[in-house]
This record gives structure tokens, sequence and C-alpha cells, in this order.
């Protein structure tokens, strides 16, 4: 999987998509840090170890760079920001039961308006997966060469 890169100044608007899950009961927002023992086990039992320990570092950040989709006080989705390196996103994840609602794409979009909102002009997915999808969001491009990237040796 390659990593991606992103124009951050060219997203699109992540209200529309927040608002329209909103209507349907669905909150993004961003994690507060009395949270993160119970974000942290959902992401380890959902997605695994590794997304759990990226996720526990975004809650180390001021202001934590972990959103969040809730929804009657459970955890629905997470994506995350500046979670292995400075200026990446990810990982992201949305529980099964959810997919298909549009939540992957508010997440998605409100990790990198955040990073805009921090200064940054370009934002790197590290080791994307879904290349379309990101593609489709957020215009991203794949970036060569950088297949496995800072990933390379990463103890499993």
């Amino acid at each position: 999987m390659p990593d991606m890169l992103v124009k951050l100044y060219e997203l699109p608007p992540v209200e529309p998509r927040c608002a329209q899950l909103a209507a349907a009961g669905v909150t993004v927002r961003r994690a507060l840090a009395p949270e993160r023992h119970i974000v942290v086990d959902w992401v380890r039992q959902t997605f695994g170890a590794h997304w759990a320990s990226e996720c526990e570092t975004s809650f180390s950040h001021h202001p934590v760079s972990c959103f969040l989709a809730t929804a009657e006080g459970r955890c629905l989705g997470f994506a995350c920001y500046e979670a292995t390196c400075r200026d990446f996103f990810g990982p992201m994840g949305v529980a099964e039961e959810a997919r298909r609602r549009g939540l992957g794409q508010a997440l998605l979009l409100a990790c990198l308006h955040a990073m805009r909102a921090e200064g940054y002009g370009y934002a790197i997915i590290g080791g994307a997966g879904p290349t379309e999808f990101y593609r489709r969001v957020a215009g991203a491009m794949p970036i060569e060469g950088s297949q496995p990237g800072i990933y390379r040796g990463m103890l499993r």
C-alpha cells in the first residue's frame, strides 16, 4: 500500500457531511482526553493492537489528534493524525455495521481540516489501504516509491 499526498488547501468542506450525519443521530467530534481508555480499548478490540498503539499516541497531543463518530453513547469510528509521524494521517476505522453511511468521509475530512488549521499545507496518508476512497474524498495522490515507507521493518 503506497503513501498518498493530500493538498490541504483544496479540501471539500466537512460541515455538510457532519450535518447529514447529525440528522441521523451520529456526532463527529474531536476525542476528549478522559475517553482515552474507552477509545483505545475499542480500537484494539475492533481493529487490533497496532492501530490501538497509534490511537493511544494521538491522545498525548494537545489538542487530541483523534476524531470520533459516536451515536447513542457508542463509538462507531475513529480517525487519527500525527500518531506515527508528524503530518501523517491515520489510522482510521469504522465499525463494520456502521460502514457505507459517510462516517469515514466525515472522519477523514475532520482530521485533514484540523491539520490545515494547525498550519500544514499538505498531509501524508501512510500506507493508504483504500486508495480510491482517499482519491475520491480528498483528492489524494499516490506517492511514487513510498511502499513500504515508514513502516519498513516494523515488528508484527
